[in-house]
């Protein structure tokens, strides 16, 4: 099933940050150092989600997760991240994802909100990092792992609407979207387990004896 968000979004996205990655490259800047920034940056975002600034905190936090497309494409124009560059992205959008989530779990919780919106935000948390390690296992097992309606950036864009609508005070908003996620990000562990099966090469039968 094709991804929310697609391909070509994706590409427009990419290409409108590509004036800002040429210059931070000609200022010494290096992707790592947007990567760590960025991470800072989501980290205080959610900080103000956790404590009811919704329009604050998701402001702050898209704009910031937006340094993910950033380090990447200063990667590719540098000739690649390395591994360790890889390492680091893919760790720091983990400790991002945990703070965002664990923030709208404290904010829930602290609300008495009765449409689910705690009980959806953990089941959000849990499956996004499960979404996340199925893909990276895959990959070191030699699987492909690489499908799914809804990766890190539909999670966040879901999430973000939901924020906005929270903070024009309809109370629905947060929890609607959080129960959109936390489906979408189980049906993306399930699309990946599956699809990461299939890909897995037959079994060799050993050669009976001569």
């Amino acid at each position: 099933m094709a991804k929310i968000v697609n391909a070509t979004a994706r590409a427009v996205v990419s290409h409108g940050v590509n004036p800002a990655a040429r210059f931070l490259l000609r200022i010494g800047v290096t992707p790592n150092a947007v990567t760590i920034a960025g991470t800072v940056g989501v980290l205080i975002g959610a900080y103000f989600g956790a404590i009811g600034e919704l329009l604050v905190g998701t402001l702050v936090v898209t704009a910031c997760a937006l340094t993910d497309v950033l380090d990447g494409t200063m990667a590719r124009m540098r000739g690649g991240s390395g591994k360790f560059g890889a390492l680091l992205d893919s760790s720091m959008d983990r400790i991002a994802d945990g703070a965002v989530f664990g923030a709208v779990v404290y904010y829930m919780a602290t609300q008495g909100n009765p449409y689910g919106g705690t009980a959806a935000a953990l089941i959000s948390l849990a499956a996004g990092q499960v979404v996340s390690y199925v893909k990276a296992r895959a990959q070191s097992l030699g699987l492909n792992a690489d499908v799914g309606i809804a990766e890190r950036l539909e999670r966040l864009v879901i999430l973000g609407v939901g924020g906005l609508l929270g903070a024009a005070g309809l109370d629905w908003g947060l929890p609607a979207a959080l129960w959109v996620v936390a489906l979408l990000s189980v049906v993306t562990v399930f699309q990946r387990l599956i699809h990461a099966a299939r890909t897995e090469p037959a079994p060799v039968s050993p050669s009976e004896p001569t």
